[in-house]
């Protein structure tokens, strides 16, 4: 493989990857989040917001997972605590996020699509990358509250029944999942772009849903996965700097194609994903 090629397919993958492991702990409480798009959104707003007002890149980075987090809650409240539909519900979450940042950011910084920001290294999140699949590993399969995380999505009247709340379970589930997503769109507004734009996210939110499934919902898998749509990513970006005759229109599709088409083949096989997933749980 060109090393150039992969180098650019692993930035393209980090935020890929970090959203996708947040929705595989969501998944695994049984729990599907479909606003992980509408999270990164909001991430990568106040993130690009909170550094360039303060100048502390970290603090930025701050501001933007506790705004990811506050959406997330707000998914949860609904979920769990009302139930809604889950699907209805981060549905509505996504348009309220690209409406929502979409108007901040002409409030704030009118048509400027661009706003000098203090260089952030991506040492961070490559670590992240690289290190929080295995980590992710050991807690969901080699510690308690892993093992009542998974029990939680497979059979939660037993999770009941041992003393543990399935709700708390599912909300700190979400919560986890809301600061994976923030951390994916910050990583997107002020280390990848240095910069924000509307709808920026450019439905990386729902190809990290297609990698749980493709990844058949394990860290490992969720890892290789990401890599493979990332350098999916990268070879439509060379294609376009090559000038290959190629209609624009279908280099740009290639990625979310093969989304559709991970979906279609492995969507109706099961195999891997919590037996309880999106099935709302009533003690």
């Amino acid at each position: 493989m060109d090393i150039e090629l992969f180098n650019a397919g692993l930035r393209l993958a980090i935020p890929i990857l970090i959203a996708a492991l947040g929705e595989l702990v969501v998944e695994r409480s049984g729990i599907i989040n479909i606003s992980i798009e509408g999270m990164m959104l909001i991430g990568a707003f106040f993130s690009f917001w909170g550094v360039y007002a303060t100048g502390v890149p970290w603090l930025g980075l701050l501001i933007g997972v506790i705004a990811a987090v506050l959406m997330a809650l707000l998914f949860g409240v609904f979920t769990i605590s009302l139930p809604c539909d889950q699907i209805i519900v981060g549905t509505a979450i996504n348009l309220l996020a690209l409406g929502l940042t979409g108007s901040l950011f002409r409030y704030f910084f009118g048509f400027k699509t661009t706003a000098q920001l203090p260089q952030i290294s991506d040492f961070f999140f490559e670590s992240l990358f690289w290190f929080l699949p295995l980590l992710l590993f050991i807690f969901i399969n080699r510690t308690y509250p892993g093992l009542a995380l998974k029990a939680a999505g497979e059979v939660p009247r037993a999770v009941e029944t041992m003393g543990r709340s399935v709700r708390r379970i599912r909300f700190a589930a979400i919560l986890f999942g809301g600061v994976c997503a923030g951390l994916a769109g910050a990583y997107l507004s002020v280390v990848h772009a240095n910069t924000f734009v509307e709808g920026m996210t450019g439905g990386r939110g729902f190809i990290a849903l297609a990698i749980v499934i493709f990844g058949r919902w394990h860290p490992f898998g969720l890892l290789a996965a990401s890599l493979f749509f990332g350098c999916t990513l990268a070879l439509q970006y060379k294609i376009q700097a090559l000038d290959i005759k190629v209609p624009y229109q279908v280099v740009r599709m290639l990625p979310f194609a093969l989304t559709l088409l991970v979906l279609a083949l492995f969507g109706q096989k099961r195999g891997g994903a919590p037996k309880a997933l999106g099935i709302p749980y009533e003690k």
